[in-house]
């Protein structure tokens, strides 16, 4: 089993069940969720939007490859909604955005998957829910 760690937002809809809604989701079908931070508000980040974003960290065990992982964060979005990925640093109002932020000790580096997220500690909504709930050694944290 692969020890992951993701971030989630939304600043759309009811943000709390949106959140909700994607752990149940990556419960049945990413693998265990052994830990989830506080909910964390958050003003936009990137970009300017009336709505503030509510987010929340999860520890997840997974057999899935990053690559599997990453695949299925994205059909999550789709399923609840999400039709457009932000581009070239180009962010939009979400009903829900999944980041992987560390997968183990892994340090991936290709165009559609960076591991450790390469924004995490310039975030304090992605920052302060992953110390929250840090329960694995990964040596990308330190």
């Amino acid at each position: 089993m692969a020890h992951t760690y993701l971030s989630l937002g939304t600043n759309l809809g009811n943000k709390k069940t949106n959140l909700e809604t994607a752990i149940s989701l990556i419960s049945e079908t990413i693998g265990e969720v052994v830990s989830v931070s506080s909910f964390y508000h958050s003003a936009p980040w990137g970009f300017e939007s009336e709505h503030d974003f509510l987010n929340v960290a999860v520890a997840v065990e997974t057999k899935l490859s990053p690559a599997e992982l990453l695949k299925k964060t994205q059909e999550i979005e789709q399923k609840m909604g999400r039709k457009i990925k932000s581009k070239n640093g180009n962010y939009t109002d979400r009903i829900i955005d999944i980041d992987i932020i560390f997968y183990d000790d892994l340090i991936i580096d290709m165009p559609e998957l960076k591991i450790p997220h390469p924004l995490w500690k310039e975030r304090d909504f992605v920052r302060i829910p992953i110390v929250e709930i840090k329960v694995y050694s990964t040596a990308s944290a330190e």
